[in-house]
């Protein structure tokens, strides 16, 4: 019998987070959360724009040399009503699964009522965490804590920004441990049929070829220093360095079944969060 024609619209990730609550109904709260908001992001991505930035290929890999970001803040194509509307709906998808706090519950419905503060609570917000020699900085007090539910709500319009210039350059040459777009850190990696690997920025999604072994965060490349693990049917790898003590997850594709899909493997992945955490890794 064919599904429902709403399940057969529905984006591949939402369909396999589906699967893996059927699987594991340990992380049910979790695929059902990152479900809503991944269906909230989907309502906007449709019509944002380009970014404001020339996409031709040798203007992107001439900017890429100069060894910084090449997306300012400016570029990004914003559209503040429907920003406003997926910092609230965000918040309430959060709330109803118990992860916000209640304070920070009101501190975002203030701030996206806020016609005035929201535009440079956001720059802030996305200058903050690029690195010192690009701009980055303090992140401001009235939306410290925030961080990861501003990340969802300009998912949309940062992934539009790097779909039209990962469509236009490869970024060859760029070797940092920080994404070559937006400046933003990796929070998933994935290791290619060619035993690549690419790093998989958390707030972009941008992908860009970095060492095989080396922690994007402080380079280490003491293998010595280097703890790995891997999950029992070898879909995942973690990563985790004991000089800076952070930790990177990767999804092995060399014998996967289907391409990386961060949303959903972030999900299938929180027992790698768990055991890190627990060796005391962050």
């Amino acid at each position: 019998m064919d599904r429902p024609s709403s399940q057969r619209s529905e984006p591949r990730e939402v369909l396999e987070l589906r699967r893996l609550r059927e699987d594991q109904p340990d992380l049910a709260s979790a695929a059902d959360l990152q479900i809503q908001l991944l269906l909230l992001q989907r309502r906007v991505q449709s019509r944002v724009p380009l970014p404001k930035m020339n996409l031709e290929s040798g203007y992107l890999d001439k900017a890429l040399a100069a060894g910084k970001p090449i997306l300012v803040f400016e570029q990004v194509p914003i559209d503040w009503s429907d920003l406003r509307f997926l910092i609230r709906s965000t918040a309430e998808a959060m709330r109803s699964h118990d992860a916000i706090e209640t304070d920070d519950f009101r501190r975002v419905d203030v701030l996206a009522r806020d016609a005035e503060r929201l535009p440079a609570a956001i720059r802030n917000w996305y200058e903050a965490a690029r690195p010192a020699s690009s701009g980055g900085g303090e992140i401001a007090t009235a939306i410290a804590g925030l961080e990861p539910l501003l990340l969802q709500a300009m998912r949309p319009f940062l992934s539009r920004c790097a779909d039209a210039v990962m469509a236009r350059t490869v970024f060859q040459g760029w070797s940092e441990g920080t994404c070559p777009l937006c400046g933003g850190e990796p929070d998933f990696s994935v290791i290619t049929p060619a035993a690549e690997r690419m790093l998989i920025c958390a707030r972009c999604v941008s992908r860009w070829r970095f060492h095989q072994l080396a922690c994007p965060f402080c380079r280490n490349a003491d293998r010595s220093k280097i703890t790995s693990f891997a999950t029992r049917d070898g879909l995942y790898r973690l990563y985790a360095c004991d000089v800076c003590e952070r930790y990177l997850k990767a999804f092995d594709g060399r014998h996967a079944p289907r391409p990386v899909m961060p949303a959903v493997d972030a999900i299938a992945t929180l027992t790698l969060d768990a055991a890190a955490v627990q060796r005391g890794y962050r």
